[in-house]
């Protein structure tokens, strides 16, 4: 033992307190070290009786009040009827599933003269889910298309009205009351499209709807049908020898950093002899460069 005091006292330099004290600690670390594994080891190769939890678990099992197959399925419990919309009270479109505020919808729409002449027509109503107007589609009592000369007989027998023709809008000159007027635009989509074309300049291709928030691929259709872009229009450009850091970042193609690295061109090498040099900076690809070219100008 005293061999072993003189190794530790020589090896760490301890003094003879520190190496009695060292001695003393070394086997209670090295079973605080070893004492979990040895005891996790020990406990893994133990029998273990759960009899009394299994049967409590069977108990708990056998006293247990399962519902019928049937109520376990969350099935639609709306009554399904041939219904003609131009009739149909409120009471009996809420019990054919539409909820109460398209209800009333409905109803305010007939109260304004407004008529259902086939069943698409159902979807001019704002708000009505798809997928209730395809479940329906077998109930409506009305015509699938307008290849009659007289509307259903189910209508009152008063001469046909028929509504006006669409005609096409300019895009780029468009109102939000243009643009709610189309299925599936209400007034938040119609201001974020309206707010979208001023921040860009102006659409140049049907293409760009697709980057505007909100709006999915039937919308998108819509609008495609509905409006134009007229082939000499020209966008609203931003003068890069001329435009700030802010003023070029205000731009929803422009990210700060390509507008600092544009002003950082002009101060290095002096003002953009032509838009192609923009692609002399290493940000711009060439296909942002297509996408972005025709916002863009020398000089104002």
């Amino acid at each position: 033992m005293n061999r072993v005091k003189a190794w530790v006292r020589s090896f760490f330099s301890l003094s003879r307190r520190e190496t009695n004290a060292f001695l003393i600690l070394l086997p209670l670390m090295l079973l605080g070290i070893f004492i979990i594994p040895v005891y996790q080891a020990w406990q893994s190769h133990q029998t273990h009786d759960f009899s009394s939890e299994t049967k409590a678990l069977d108990s708990a099992l056998a006293n247990w009040r399962w519902a019928d197959d049937d109520s376990l399925v969350s099935g639609d419990t709306h009554e399904l009827f041939n219904f003609n919309p131009n009739f149909a009270s409120v009471q009996e479109l809420e019990t054919l599933g539409f909820p109460s505020p398209l209800a009333r919808r409905i109803d305010n729409y007939r109260s304004k003269r407004g008529k259902f002449f086939i069943k698409s027509d159902l979807l001019k109503i704002y708000g009505l889910d798809s997928s209730l107007y395809v479940k329906l589609y077998p109930y409506i009592e009305l015509p699938e298309s307008r290849n009659t000369k007289r509307v259903a007989n189910t209508l009152e027998t008063k001469p046909e009205i028929k509504p006006p023709v669409r005609t096409k809008f300019d895009l780029n000159q468009a109102d939000t009351a243009q643009l709610i007027r189309l299925y599936g635009i209400g007034p938040t989509l119609s201001q974020r499209i309206v707010n979208y074309r001023n921040r860009l300049g102006g659409f140049t291709s049907m293409v760009q709807l697709h980057e505007v928030y909100g709006l999915d691929s039937a919308v998108v259709s819509e609008l495609e049908k509905a409006s134009f872009i007229t082939e000499e229009f020209q966008p609203k450009k931003i003068a890069i020898n001329e435009a700030t850091e802010k003023e070029l970042a205000a731009h929803p193609y422009i990210t700060y950093n390509l507008a600092k690295a544009i002003t950082t061109y002009r101060f290095q090498h002096g003002n953009f002899q032509s838009i192609e040099d923009l692609k002399k900076i290493a940000l711009v690809n060439e296909t942002f460069y297509t996408k972005i070219k025709s916002y863009l100008t020398l000089n104002h």
